[in-house]
């Protein structure tokens, strides 16, 4: 984001850490927050107004990423209940980005942050532009933030 861009509009979601997702030491295995920005992402879009498979299946669009990041700050553990933010930082009818706050539910503690960025593309994985409405969607996250209180 620039520096006069409007703050992100986050939508949040809970999820339960299952015992599946820890280590030995019951700690939460490094990979699955990748798994829970997808958990985020997909949110995300149902909350602006299209779940992410009409993206697919009624537009022939799929958002491929291109690059990930995660910065971990606190363990999660299993049965910990955490809070998954995502907010669209910034879309074009090519590319698209999110970012991402995981943290404990109760105590509020962050405990990772993380981007990721996402290549509009066809059914074979071809460039291709987000129809303009989708693009609108995105592209709306900032009137809505303003209205944040």
């Amino acid at each position: 984001m620039g520096k006069n861009s409007d703050p992100p509009l986050f939508v949040e979601t809970t999820i339960t850490v299952r015992y599946a997702e820890t280590d030995q030491m019951g700690i939460v295995y490094y990979a699955n927050y990748l798994v829970w920005f997808e958990v985020g992402r997909t949110a995300w879009c149902r909350a602006r107004g299209f779940p992410y498979g009409d993206l697919e299946a009624r537009h022939g669009r799929m958002l491929v990423v291109a690059e990930a990041s995660c910065r971990y700050k606190a363990p999660a553990r299993y049965e910990d209940e955490i809070l998954i933010r995502t907010a669209a930082s910034s879309a074009t009818n090519k590319v698209v980005r999110f970012v991402y706050e995981i943290l404990n539910r109760h105590s509020r503690q962050l405990l990772a942050t993380g981007e990721s960025t996402h290549v509009v593309t066809d059914r074979e994985c071809h460039p291709a532009s987000l129809p303009a409405e989708i693009l609108r969607l995105f592209r709306s996250h900032k009137e809505a933030a303003a209205k944040v209180p």
